[in-house]
């Protein structure tokens, strides 16, 4: 499980002063992608135009490269500003599988400091029910600290 305390105050520490947003993106995957064994694949899609996103910085295997806000459990994110935790990602109607060995999901809407929706940060997990709430809080957290600040 992840140490959420130890994760945020890495990312805090790395992510100072920084304001470039894909630089960002890429220091807060690779933390959180080596923080847990549960993470199978951890990435940004981000809001590149009106209701579309695109495949950012990851860690894992490929990812789909362009996600309509009206598809798949990133797309719901993105189009409702809601956290998406998918337990089973077969039972997700309209779930696009970018990978076969995908179970489960967490989606988190990503806002920069004036609420706008820049991104989605996505985490696949090769175990079925493998994210918790307290994974959404967390990890909502830390993004918010870090894309929200004003």
């Amino acid at each position: 499980m992840v140490d959420y305390d130890t994760l945020a105050a890495t990312l805090d520490s790395l992510t100072a002063g920084e304001t470039d947003e894909i630089a960002l993106m890429a220091t807060v995957v690779c933390e959180v992608h080596h923080s847990d064994q549960r993470f199978d694949w951890t990435g940004f899609y981000r809001v590149t135009e009106p209701e579309l996103l695109k495949i950012g910085p990851y860690q894992g295997g490929h990812g789909c490269l362009h996600i309509p806000f009206s598809r798949g459990v990133c797309g719901a994110a993105a189009r409702t500003g809601e956290v998406q935790i998918v337990a089973d990602v077969d039972a997700f109607a309209g779930h696009i599988a970018c990978a076969s060995s995908t179970r489960s999901e967490l989606v988190l809407p990503v806002r920069n400091a004036a609420g706008n929706i820049i991104a989605v940060f996505d985490i696949d997990s090769d175990q079925p029910d493998a994210f918790t709430s307290e994974d959404a809080d967390r990890l909502g957290r830390i993004l918010d600290g870090i894309f929200a600040a004003a």
